[in-house]
């Protein structure tokens, strides 16, 4: 009895440890599948999409610019001479007409003198044979060339009455000297440049325009002008002309702009932020945000009808404020992803966690502004 009992004493602690080794055993076998099944069962990528539309926008650019003065006459000697009248100054204000230059005409009075008294003898000469003509005292050879005398004689007084009217020089218009390079006394050569004069009621402002702007605007179209030195006030202008070619290195081109009326004040030389904004045109946008780079280019991640984004290469236009717009790879209605690109890959099922808004919704109506 007493053998028997000992016999279990030392065999019952073996079953025990025997049963608690299968248990632990168990356990390591189903705790690699439970993992297996959590890792299977992990949710999807969260992303946020938003569908893409067209939408007409304007598009406005603030440049800067210099204010210029198209309305402006170099004046110059068309005599050789000596000055003896230049009674303007720069800064001074001129009328239409009025007298900015004269020479010392005494040479050309005499000349002109001569030549009419020329002119006079001709025609008296001229009156005497045809008097004689019907008594057959003279021929009709002998008047005709006293005709052409007449006439040669009526030809080099014009001439000289000319030459003798630029020894004086008016202003063409109204306008304000800018330069005076000589004074009285000096004896000046044909085509010597003595005065500069501008027209301060004319003023413009050359631009630089990006293709894509230079391809909207138009003549007429409204701009606002505004001058730094005259502070933040903004004046009303208009585009006065487009050149028509383009630099071929910048992609960029000139547009002219009138500023109508000038403000009291604008000076040509002032810097000046010339603002254009375009007519209304429909483009395909998506948020800058959602467009990716790599080394294959810019690209965005579209979904397809299964939710799995797909890397999608697009090639890009204009840039608008927050947006981009997208010349070809996307369409209207497709869902790209705008938010949630760590960890995402092209293929990958993705789970949309925002309402699903349209372009036009975001945007709204925006400029771009540039200076």
């Amino acid at each position: 009895m007493k053998t028997t009992l000992f016999k279990l004493a030392i065999i019952l602690p073996i079953i025990l440890w025997l049963n608690g080794c299968d248990q632990f055993t168990g356990q390591d076998k189903k705790e690699p599948l439970e993992k297996a099944q959590t890792r299977t069962e992990r949710p999807a990528h969260t992303v946020e999409v938003v569908v893409v539309e067209r939408k007409a926008i304007s598009i406005k650019r603030t440049l800067t610019g210099t204010l210029e003065a198209p309305r402006i006459v170099h004046v110059h000697s068309e005599q050789a001479g000596r000055i003896i009248e230049l009674p303007y100054y720069e800064g001074d204000s001129v009328k239409a007409g009025a007298v900015l230059a004269r020479l010392d005409d005494a040479l050309l009075r005499a000349a002109y003198a001569k030549v009419v008294a020329s002119r006079k003898q001709t025609e008296v000469n001229l009156k005497r044979l045809q008097k004689l003509l019907p008594s057959k005292l003279t021929t009709e050879d002998e008047v005709a060339r006293a005709i052409t005398e007449v006439e040669l004689a009526q030809a080099e007084e014009s001439l000289q009455k000319i030459l003798l009217s630029r020894t004086v020089i008016k202003a063409p218009f109204a306008g304000i000297i800018s330069e005076r390079l000589k004074e009285p006394s000096d004896v000046v050569a044909l085509n010597d440049h003595l005065l500069t004069l501008f027209d301060p009621k004319i003023m413009t402002a050359s631009v630089q325009l990006p293709e894509q702007v230079h391809s909207r605007v138009a003549p007429a179209d409204p701009v606002q002008i505004r001058i730094d030195s005259l502070g933040d006030q903004s004046f009303k202008a208009e585009i006065l002309r487009i050149h028509p070619i383009l630099d071929a290195g910048t992609r960029q081109g000139t547009v002219e702009i009138l500023l109508q009326p000038v403000p009291a004040g604008a000076r040509p030389g002032q810097l000046c932020r010339v603002t254009v904004q375009t007519a209304n045109t429909e483009r395909l946008l998506i948020p800058l945000k959602a467009l990716q780079f790599d080394s294959r280019g810019s690209f965005v991640y579209r979904l397809d009808k299964d939710s799995k984004a797909q890397r999608t290469a697009v090639v890009t236009g204009l840039q608008i404020d927050e947006f981009i717009e997208i010349i070809d790879g996307v369409k209207e209605n497709d869902k790209i992803v705008s938010q949630g690109f760590l960890g995402l890959k092209s293929g990958k099922t993705v789970r949309i966690v925002n309402p699903v808004l349209n372009t036009s919704s975001i945007t709204g109506n925006f400029f771009q502004s540039q200076g």
